[in-house]
């Protein structure tokens, strides 16, 4: 079972929730802090093809 640590999107109405959540102006800031905060935070970038990307620890 994965741990949801962080949301990455650039829908900032369509997320909640407890894990900490960054907004993206578009799709390239999208993907590239969701790959930076995968290697920060040693977890897995998902990405949602809605705009969103979740990091999951898998641990």
């Amino acid at each position: 079972m994965g741990e949801i640590v962080a949301v990455v999107s650039v829908h900032p109405s369509k997320v909640g929730g407890g894990a900490p959540i960054f907004i993206a102006e578009d799709e390239k800031e999208l993907q590239s802090s969701a790959f930076l905060l995968e290697k920060i935070l040693d977890a897995s970038a998902h990405d949602l093809k809605n705009g969103t990307m979740i990091l999951v620890n898998h641990r």
